[in-house]
């Protein structure tokens, strides 16, 4: 079984209802002239005997010779839908429907002639005629439901088409698109690295593939992610966190899986990925789970599942990595989020508060259309928006990505019909990229702070663990683990937050970093190296975090994140005895700054002891302008002198 077997037929190229018509059984010709009638019990015969072939072409004869006739189209429309030449069925309906009148023993008729309108973008003609079949259907016939909700979806097309938001995609050129198919793009936080799946051809297992950036800015050719990755089985629908390391793919009839398709997770050291493992039941369904997308941090995954419980056929679970390193039991995401409907291929923005999903379960274009969502502070969905034509079409579309900055996005598109092939379905899929308009755009856009972590005295990589925190909550919002092989790191940050970063590691003194984007125009990408201090006597950090007011000693609100890590520092290194110092700039009287700089360090100690740290394990001291870190002769220069440090005694 393939693993994304559901999706190309589901989401790439298209949803068939297979319903029973009248045209081939109805037997009465709307003619009395004899060659007419003739022609036409021929063409039946011929289609009783499953001879499609040779009945359409004694109905084209009947088309030919007698055009104003509507029964032979529609026969040879029935028949053409049968051999999956949806295209000209579609035609010969419209001709033959168009000829007769209305007629409630054709009702089913119209119903068909809607539905391949839909498939064709013809909202107009579509919209005719599930009037007609509403109009004429039998009391109590279940299609009537569904005629009426795509009447809803014509109305929006039609409307939506006359607003585009945004233009229309472009195809990615090559090296990209050079398999058959390929689906499901993911890109890094930084933007260097694009994953998508991809089959070669019709028959091939599906891979994960990896395409990096050029300096140019282009995108290089694809090759394999990793052997430990791909293997004979299929593995595709894969989400790489934003600092590439963490890889959440599905796979499909493995041995020792939970179900069908479940979801396995990988991480890369250096340039080696992982044995990949499966997430494990609290993940798994022994149903379908598959379409992964992971938060930037790589700690939170939303994915798609058939697991009975749910709203509808497919709907979206969420589950978070538990700080022990297993995964929390996967909770469906629920209302407004998931629908009667199919539910499916998310994407959560680097950001974290923008949610987009196809569903066919909410008015839009027909079929599966693409979805937003943003998260509010009582942690609850607002109602999904649809994100308008041309992104959206009469297709069903499939997966989205936008990048981190909002700026660019990605999708994949079946590609249009070649004249003449018969199976219409089985169309390449290739990848598409366009602008995002400001509609379409994540509630908050992101950048990035990338480096590398060292031992500030042998200058070597370490591992350490990368916290952030928004400082307005005091909430952790991002938490990966720079690389033990080169030490290099990613995190990302959100436009319009004020953010406490902290780089720890065994043994060392931990590094505090402030970054301030509340009030900032410019939101451009940092690189920023991060020097650990190792855990000895006389080593000392400045804590970046601590704020006053101007020549206040009284400590903000905002300071209670650095606060509380100290407190952590503390409770991990019993034994360890600092100094919290008080440094000013050179404005005032060097009294003053004195006595300013030892209130301040004096409030440090207090909130300490106060919150469980002995006494004796800490002294404070105001220096006030003695020590200066660089000279006072700017704002920016100013700022840094005015600090609170802690020492190790």
């Amino acid at each position: 079984m393939r693993l994304l077997q559901r999706i190309p037929l589901l989401l790439l190229f298209g949803i068939g209802i297979v319903l029973p018509t009248q045209s081939v059984a109805q037997n009465k010709l709307s003619s009395t002239n004899t060659k007419a009638k003739n022609l036409y019990d021929k063409a039946q015969a011929q289609a009783r005997d499953r001879q499609f072939d040779k009945a359409i072409e004694t109905l084209t004869q009947l088309n030919q010779k007698f055009p104003s006739l509507g029964e032979p189209y529609v026969m040879k429309g029935s028949l053409l839908k049968a051999m999956g030449e949806n295209r000209s069925a579609f035609e010969a309906y419209r001709d033959g429907l168009t000829k007769l009148p209305l007629d409630p023993a054709r009702s089913l008729d119209y119903y068909t002639l809607a539905d391949l309108a839909m498939s064709f973008g013809d909202y107009t003609t579509a919209a005719d005629n599930y009037k007609r079949f509403v109009k004429t259907a039998p009391k109590g016939q279940r299609f009537v439901f569904r005629a009426q909700r795509q009447l809803l979806n014509c109305e929006f097309a039609l409307k939506a088409m006359t607003k585009p938001v945004g233009i229309e995609p472009t195809r990615l050129t090559e090296p990209i698109n050079t398999f058959r198919y390929q689906y499901f793009p993911a890109l890094t936080a930084d933007n260097r690295f694009l994953v998508y799946t991809a089959r070669p051809t019709v028959q091939s297992n599906e891979d994960l593939y990896i395409s990096k950036q050029n300096k140019d800015g282009s995108l290089g050719s694809p090759v394999s992610i990793s052997p430990a990755i791909n293997t004979s089985y299929n593995e595709g629908a894969g989400s790489i966190s934003g600092d590439g390391k963490t890889l959440v793919f599905a796979s499909c009839d493995r041995p020792n899986a939970v179900g069908n398709c479940d979801l396995y997770i990988s991480r890369r050291t250096g340039n080696a990925w992982s044995k990949p493992q499966n997430l494990g039941r609290n993940v798994n369904s022994v149903e379908w789970d598959s379409q992964p997308t992971l938060s930037a941090d790589g700690r939170t995954l939303y994915f798609t599942s058939t697991r009975r419980g749910g709203k509808g056929q497919e709907d979206l679970y969420v589950t978070t990595l538990q700080p022990d390193g297993t995964w929390s039991l996967a909770r469906n995401l629920g209302e407004p989020v998931n629908t009667p409907g199919k539910d499916m291929a998310p994407f959560i923005h680097a950001s974290g508060t923008t949610l987009y999903y196809v569903t066919d379960g909410l008015v839009g274009m027909g079929g599966l259309d693409v979805y937003r969502c943003e998260l509010q502070a009582s942690n609850k969905w607002t109602e999904p928006q649809n994100l308008g034509y041309p992104l959206n079409t009469f297709e069903n579309e499939a997966s989205l990505f936008i990048s981190s900055d909002n700026r660019r996005g990605f999708c994949s598109r079946s590609r249009a019909p070649e004249v003449g092939v018969k199976a219409e379905r089985d169309r390449p899929v290739e990848l598409f990229a366009f602008e995002v308009p400001q509609p379409v755009q994540a509630r908050e856009t992101s950048t990035y702070t990338q480096g590398r972590v060292f031992d500030a005295i042998t200058k070597k990589p370490i591992k350490a663990d990368v916290q952030l925190y928004d400082l307005l909550t005091d909430e952790l919002t991002q938490y990966v683990t720079s690389d033990s092989e080169n030490g290099d790191y990613t995190v990302v940050l959100n436009e319009g937050r004020q953010y406490a970063m902290y780089a720890a590691a065994d043994k060392y003194l931990m590094k505090s970093l402030s970054f301030d984007y509340s009030n900032k125009h410019a939101f451009d990408p940092l690189t920023l190296d991060i020097y650990l201090e190792p855990l000895r006597a006389g080593r000392s950090i400045v804590l970046n975090n601590l704020f006053f007011d101007t020549n206040q000693f009284d400590l903000k609100p905002t300071s209670r994140t650095e606060l509380n890590r100290l407190i952590q520092f503390m409770r991990q290194y019993q034994d360890v005895q600092v100094e919290v110092s008080g440094h000013t700039d050179d404005v005032g009287a060097d009294a003053d700054n004195i006595t300013l700089s030892q209130n301040r360090a004096r409030a440090v100690y207090n909130y300490l002891v106060e919150h469980g740290v002995k006494a004796s394990r800490l002294r404070y001291k105001g220096y006030g302008e003695t020590k200066p870190l660089a000279a006072n002769d700017s704002d920016l220069h100013r700022q840094q002198n005015r600090r609170i440090e802690l020492k190790i005694l």
